[in-house]
């Protein structure tokens, strides 16, 4: 039986897909924030689901139980969703694909949302993550783009991960998206291991706003704002009670401003202005029309 539950099969016009993955990938919760954040603004409707039974482990992922009418209770499952939206001004619909991270059958899965993405027509997919460095929770929030297609890589300014080593689900949705010949590219957001267990909406917008200019689409982010302030300031409150972790927040800062100083030539290539970066994918989507 096909895991894929289609509530309908939408007719998209040239789908970009944004992915975001709950659990290793998602530090700070700031990639599934972000993914929740535009798909609210946006009003994405749900289309699709994936049936969890065979790639989740319940006791680890568990099911959440509510009253129906204050009366029945109903079990809701932690199935991955699929939803779409059409943001103002955009020739491209916008899919949506939030996830926790599976347990098992990773092949499995990332087979069966290849096979989505080439039944929708998607033309780009997009993933959001986010991990934990040494970076200062003062700091404008590191936001590095990266690609394995070449001509991805040029246009959007991105580079080619470099990384070896443990992988996530990330990771694997992009090696079978490459195999299969989907254009892919992924926003990474750094956000500080010393509060790496704590949500971070100050992440999470950095996210938003770049996830934003790439689909060339404005957002409302005023609550996030508001929130990402806040967040900054009861950090700083608390790294100010401990005399250690205040001074390495100190050292932290004093390495990013040293950085900043530098020629910038082993530093992460910036990323394209707004709109130069929503032009280019726009580009890209009608030079690669979908099969």
């Amino acid at each position: 039986m096909d895991a894929m539950r289609w509530g309908e099969r939408p007719s998209l016009r040239r789908p970009v897909l944004v992915a975001a993955f709950e659990g290793w990938n998602d530090g700070a919760d700031a990639a599934s924030s972000a993914a929740r954040f535009l798909a609210e603004a946006w009003s994405a409707r749900r289309f699709a689901t994936i049936d969890p039974e065979e790639f989740y482990d319940f006791t680890e992922v568990r099911p959440h139980v509510r009253l129906v009418d204050g009366v029945s209770r109903q079990v809701d499952w932690p199935a991955p969703e699929l939803s779409m939206a059409s943001p103002p001004g955009l020739a491209h619909d916008i899919v949506f694909l939030r996830a926790a991270e599976p347990h098992l059958r990773w092949r499995t899965f990332t087979a069966l949302l290849v096979d989505a993405a080439k039944e929708l027509g998607v033309g780009l997919v997009v993933t959001l993550g986010a991990l934990l460095a040494d970076v200062a929770h003062t700091r404008e929030v590191p936001v590095t783009g990266m690609a394995a297609d070449a001509e991805l890589m040029r246009r959007l300014r991105m580079k080619r991960s470099r990384y070896e080593g443990p992988t996530g689900i990330v990771g694997v949705f992009h090696d079978a998206l490459t195999t299969a010949g989907i254009p892919a590219a992924s926003l990474w957001a750094s956000v500080p291991l010393y509060v790496g267990s704590t949500p971070s909406p100050k992440a999470t917008l950095a996210l938003v706003e770049r996830t934003a200019a790439l689909l060339g689409s404005d957002v409302g982010t005023v609550e996030l704002e508001v929130a990402a302030a806040a967040y900054e300031r009861q950090v700083s409150e608390i790294v100010g009670e401990d005399e250690e972790i205040a001074a390495y927040v100190r050292r932290l800062e004093d390495l990013d401003g040293e950085e900043e100083a530098g020629d910038g030539e082993d530093g992460d290539e910036e990323l394209p202005s707004t709109d130069a970066l929503a032009a280019e994918v726009e580009r890209f989507l009608r030079d690669h029309p979908s099969d």
